[in-house]
Order: C-alpha cells, then structure tokens, then sequence
C-alpha cells in the first residue's frame, strides 16, 4: 500500500494519535525501497491517465502526498516552464532533489488550507485511503480546482482482490497470502478503509464533479512485486509478530520465498477516477 510522514508513505496525509499512525513509517531505511517499487510498478498507468485529462504546456498542477519525485518530475516536464507543479506532503525527505519547475511544500491536505490555486490538475496515488479524515482531504482539493480543471485520485481497494498469490496452489502461497491477512488487519486497526478504491466514482460525483470515470489496474508477477513486498514485510515484521499474526520463522520462510523467485506476487488493484469541476463551479 501506498507513502506517509514521520509515519508516511506515497500518498499519505493526516495526523493520528500516538501509535496508531501510518503502518508503514518513512522514517525507515524501507521506505525508499518501496517509492521505489511503486514508481516502476504504477507510474505508466498513472501517465496514462494524465494523457487522458490532456495535461498541456503551462497547466497548474498539485501532486498530494507526494512521497517519491518521479510524477512531479514527469508533470514538469509535460507543463513546461509556463506551467507550475507543486508537490506536497507532510513529511518531504523523500521527495529528493525536486526537479526543476517544482515547488515542493509541506502541507497536511486533511487539515491545512489548500495552498494557492487554482490548479488545472490535481493528482494523489495512494493517498485518501489512509486519511482519517479522507472527506474533508477530498473538499480541500475540489476546492482547490479552477472551473473545467481536473481531479485524479487514485487509491488500492485490497478488500476487493485481497491475495497477493492469486493463485494459491502450494503451502508456500498460503504462507503469503496469510502473512497479507495479518498486514491488512494491521492497516485496518491503524483507520486505514481498504473498500476505498470502489467507492472514488462516486465519492467525485457527490462532490460535484462532473465528466467522472474511473478504471483499475493491478500487475501481477512483476519483479517489483517482489521489491514491494520484501520492503514491506521487512518494515512490518515486528507489528506482525508483537501482534501474534506470524513468527519470526514464517516471515524467514516468506522472505526466503521471495528471493528464490518461487511466488507470483501481485498488487491490491488501484482504482483510479477522475472528474473534472464544472465550469459553471458547481463543485462543493
């Protein structure tokens, strides 16, 4: 799953109490790891989708939850210099370098003001789905949208393909596919909503876009798919066995498994939507 603060990963916004915050904490050597993983694995289908809204030379565009600089970077360089590409999140130590013509900000888009606008586009990948409060996130970028500018949010829906071995045709499957089980009870205690893929379509028109589609996209058997979740389940195996869910022994197993290339591992599917706001403003 997706990029936090002090406790971040690429798409993660909003503070919690003390212990409860985001699973997977930027603060870890992991972390780089894992942008890592989810640039080679999403951004293609993320640039697809920019194509469709027809980014151009001299747009605006807000990158939430930044975590990693490859789509700023790309949006840059599609805008151009006329354009603007502001890239935030609450913690920025891993956005790097930021490439020329972006500005980078730190900014909690649950509970900050939307920074100046409008904006042409505004994008967040895995962001929403571990905002506590991921409607108020939600009005903060329509708001933030000029009349006719476009909104593309796109979020893992892990309820809706929960196994990362689809094919689960040996013990070594089963191994991994209950060490997931565990993972996605850790998220689920930490407030993450993981059916918030499915309900984006909607969730625009009811903001008051307009123009809404939506589409989904999940790989399977990619070497990133090994990356990922070697970085995660290194980053979650204390949660894992504090909690009871998987012993050190398992996790060795499981990891073992990985690196002899013994598992086709795939990703919770990423629903991506996108809407644009109406150039009477009707948007809320």
């Amino acid at each position: 799953m997706g990029q936090d603060k002090g406790s971040r990963d690429e798409g993660s916004q909003g503070e919690v109490p003390e212990g409860k915050g985001y699973l997977l904490d930027n603060r870890q050597v992991e972390a780089g790891t894992r942008f890592d993983a989810l640039s080679a694995l999403f951004d293609a289908s993320t640039f697809r989708h920019f194509e469709t809204v027809g980014i151009d030379e001299g747009w605006r565009c807000w990158e939430v939850g930044a975590g990693g600089p490859t789509v700023a970077a790309w949006l840059a360089d599609r805008v151009g210099p006329r354009g603007r590409v502001l890239a935030t999140d609450i913690d920025v130590s891993w956005t790097g370098t930021a490439a020329e013509g972006v500005e980078v900000l730190r900014h909690d888009v649950a509970r900050d003001e939307p920074p100046a606008g409008p904006f042409d586009l505004i994008h967040a990948r895995l962001v929403l789905v571990h905002v506590p409060d991921r409607a108020a996130a939600l009005r903060s970028m329509v708001r933030a949208l000029r009349p006719g500018g476009w909104l593309l949010l796109e979020d893992a829906d892990p309820a809706l393909q929960p196994l990362i071995c689809p094919d689960e045709y040996g013990p070594e499957q089963e191994l991994a596919n209950r060490l997931r089980r565990g993972f996605r009870h850790l998220l689920q205690q930490r407030g993450a909503d993981l059916a918030y893929g499915r309900k984006l379509p909607r969730l625009l028109r009811e903001a008051g876009l307009v123009d809404v589609a939506a589409d989904a996209y999940f790989p399977i058997a990619s070497p990133a798919c090994d990356v990922l979740e070697t970085a995660t389940v290194h980053q979650v195996r204390d949660k894992l066995t504090a909690a009871g869910l998987a012993t050190d022994e398992e996790i060795d197993r499981h990891l073992a498994h990985i690196a002899a290339g013994r598992l086709d591992l795939a990703t919770s599917p990423m629903i991506s939507a996108w809407g644009r706001r109406s150039s009477e403003g009707g948007a809320c």
